[in-house]
């Protein structure tokens, strides 16, 4: 049984609002009705009205978005340690990636996952090419060896092929 569109935004508004309150910490009756308002409006316009659509693996999900941490805070402390570094030995470059992913919302959630990355940045999307700039070589070495490609394959979903 496909879930409505009304049933669906109503847990994405829940899930957007929860968010909301533990970031702002802000709760008198306010914020907490900001909150919601946004909240709905955020989930209203990212729910699409027809089944031609992406659809996510929650488990499969579940188990990228802490990869995804650890690959963050393990840039973060090599992207300090190049600044920190009294040489700074940087060698930033352009990289011109060409993806394997079929799905749009794939390869928006790969350029996304590049970009939160430190040390690297997407700089363009055209179809299935992407350019990334990077600080170095190691910054670079998840597109070039397509770890996160391959972490992001299968995670979106057709909602005709489920």
């Amino acid at each position: 049984m496909k879930p409505s569109f009304y049933s669906i935004v109503t847990l994405k508004t829940c899930v957007f609002f929860l968010i909301w309150l533990m970031l702002s910490e802000s709760f008198d009756w306010l914020h907490m009705g900001m909150g919601v308002v946004a909240a709905l409006a955020v989930a209203w316009l990212n729910t699409e009205r027809n089944s031609a659509r992406s659809s996510i693996r929650v488990w499969r999900m579940a188990l990228y978005f802490p990869w995804l941490v650890g690959r963050i805070l393990h840039s973060g402390i090599h992207l300090s340690y190049l600044i920190l570094h009294p040489a700074l030995p940087i060698d930033p470059k352009m990289i011109r990636h060409q993806t394997n992913l079929k799905d749009e919302g794939s390869i928006v959630l790969l350029g996304n996952s590049i970009t939160l990355t430190p040390g690297t940045i997407t700089v363009e999307v055209e179809s299935k090419e992407l350019v990334v700039h990077a600080m170095d070589d190691s910054s670079a070495e998840d597109v070039t060896s397509r770890r996160i490609e391959q972490r992001i394959d299968g995670l979106l979903i057709a909602r005709g092929a489920e």
